[in-house]
């Protein structure tokens, strides 16, 4: 009785005693196999067979001791390695063409490395310091100056105004009064504490006030209407024997016409037109 046959599925060859390979359930004789199914080497051109470990990437195949750097020739098994235009280079040929170089320790900043990068400058993110802490500034805001670099911290205490009320930074905006800086909110009348910021106001002794509470504490009033009198305000007056009025608050106490450019007469304290003056 005869024994079955085990035969390479392309080349019929027995297989008997031989070594083989299996793809897809289906055995092949190891030169079918390699001629067959065996990947290209991408830097000799022969096949890579069934004996040489097959390296892949991207869909390129290379024998192990093929897989070296394009430039300097080393061996890339089991190291980093980067690519460009095709070809694969070790980490350090790769740096030396084509890596930036930090603007601070002047070193090639390895592929796969941290780094920052502003206008055109580069730095590894360990280089990155602010120019006056001198601590990396990392993913923190920071604030350039000059030739330096400043976190927002060290940029304050350095360059920013201090408001003169509450000691803080002035990083925006700000009111300057007597020379000195303050925030817009700390501005505030001496008096009611309303913010003066974009509203007119005036000072006494070197106090900011509102025009409401200059007017109510400094300013003179009318006999008329017992309001105080402001030029602040563009408000026209009349003054006689040390007492003011409102200019439409200047009329004959008994018929109330206006005096305003007319000639009157006193009467103890009232004011009166000639004609009521007369009739007295």
């Amino acid at each position: 009785m005869s024994s079955e046959r085990f035969d390479c599925h392309y080349c019929k060859d027995s297989l008997l005693g031989k070594k083989y390979i299996m793809k897809e359930d289906t055995q092949y004789c190891t030169k079918c196999y390699e001629n067959l199914f065996a990947n290209c080497c991408e830097g000799c051109s022969s096949p890579i067979g069934c004996n040489n470990k097959d390296l892949s990437y991207k869909d390129r195949h290379w024998h192990e001791l093929c897989f070296k750097c394009a430039k300097c020739s080393r061996s890339l098994v089991e190291k980093a390695f980067a690519a460009k235009d095709e070809l694969l280079m070790c980490t350090e040929c790769y740096a030396n063409d084509y890596s930036s170089k930090c603007s601070t320790c002047k070193k090639t900043i390895m592929p796969g490395s941290r780094k920052m990068e502003y206008k055109g400058n580069s730095w590894h993110e360990t280089c990155f310091l602010c120019h006056r802490c001198q601590q990396p500034i990392g993913t923190k805001s920071f604030i350039p100056k000059d030739t330096g670099y400043f976190c927002v911290v060290c940029f304050e205490k350095q360059f920013a105004y201090q408001c003169c009320a509450c000691k803080k930074a002035i990083t925006t905006g700000g009111v300057t009064y007597q020379d000195k800086p303050w925030h817009r909110e700390c501005f505030l009348c001496i008096s009611c504490r309303k913010q003066l910021s974009g509203q007119r106001f005036t000072s006494r002794e070197n106090y900011p006030y509102c025009l409401d509470c200059f007017s109510n504490l400094y300013a003179k009033k009318c006999v008329g209407c017992t309001k105080p009198i402001t030029s602040l305000a563009g408000a026209k007056y009349i003054s006689f024997e040390e007492r003011q009025w409102h200019s439409e608050c200047f009329t004959c106490m008994q018929c109330s016409v206006s005096l305003v450019g007319r000639g009157f007469l006193t009467q103890r304290d009232n004011i009166l037109c000639t004609d009521c003056g007369r009739e007295k």
